[in-house]
């Protein structure tokens, strides 16, 4: 079945990946981007089939009117993937509020106008897929990204909700809970917060060389994601929280871990809190 893809941040990395992936496999898909020069070298993917939109996701008003567009001019969007986003890189306390407020705009409220754009269309036709793209930093704490990996975890948390409100109308939702591709992230596309409180050299200085020197040299290859995002499609119960990677797996099991443990030496004060039967 061919179907029209909505695939935000296409330019490069994983966004570029998902929308070859569909073309290669035959659909429609209109990538946004946010460069007018980007606009051709990702229309000759497949001329014809593939077409570009200039956009912000930030701006809410550009966001409607495209997702509109789409609708009018392309075909119905039968699947979205919410892509556009970045990373950012630093101690919480050296971190800016500026900065924060920032990746929440684009990681989460960019992603959720987008989602909340292709909603209507797809609840009026009782159909559709919703993929937001996360990170096993969503899943599991890790230093060094506090505001990016809680940026993912609310992105993990609405899917979550959004998942149970749409299922009676047709409407899947995944979130893809990506580990280290060899994707721009950790490379050009990362914001690194500069370093201003010596105290934290030996916790997050060698993290960041890791990064660093990783980059380029990531595990993860992001046509395998892609196909893995076109196989999801074809389930008839796909899930809702989807890891990708090996090094995804192993941290979020190893999170899970550190959870259910907490639970289990804790639980007699964690129940200790409700009223108690009779007062």
């Amino acid at each position: 079945m061919r179907r029209t893809f909505l695939i935000t941040g296409v330019s490069s990395g994983l966004g570029r990946a998902f929308a070859a992936a569909a073309l290669d496999a035959g659909h429609l898909a209109v990538g946004t981007v946010r460069d007018p020069r980007q606009t051709g070298a990702f229309e000759a993917l497949a001329p014809g089939r593939a077409t570009a939109r200039l956009l912000d996701v930030t701006d809410d008003h550009a966001v409607s009117t495209v997702v509109d567009d789409v609708e009018r001019s392309v075909g119905p969007i039968d699947v979205l993937i919410s892509n556009a986003g970045y990373g950012l890189e630093g101690t919480v306390e050296e971190t800016a509020m500026e900065d924060a407020r920032r990746q929440f705009e684009v990681n989460v409220f960019g992603s959720v106008a987008v989602v909340k754009a292709v909603l209507p269309h797809m609840r009026r036709r009782r159909r559709g897929h919703i993929f937001t793209v996360s990170s096993m930093a969503g899943l599991m704490a890790l230093p060094g990204v506090a505001f990016y990996g809680a940026s993912k975890f609310a992105v993990e948390g609405i899917a979550g909700s959004l998942a149970q409100e749409v299922a009676g109308f047709g409407i899947h939702v995944t979130s893809l809970a990506l580990g280290s591709f060899r994707t721009d992230w950790a490379g050009r596309s990362m914001v690194r917060v500069p370093r201003t409180v010596p105290d934290y050299d030996d916790v997050f200085g060698p993290l960041r060389t890791a990064r660093q020197t990783k980059d380029g040299n990531q595990a993860g290859d992001p046509a395998r994601a892609a196909q893995a995002v076109l196989r999801v499609l074809d389930s008839d119960k796909p899930p809702v929280h989807l890891v990708l990677g090996r090094d995804a797996v192993r941290l979020v099991e190893q999170g899970q871990r550190q959870l259910a443990d907490d639970l289990a030496a804790w639980s007699e004060l964690s129940v200790s809190t409700d009223f108690r039967t009779g007062d």
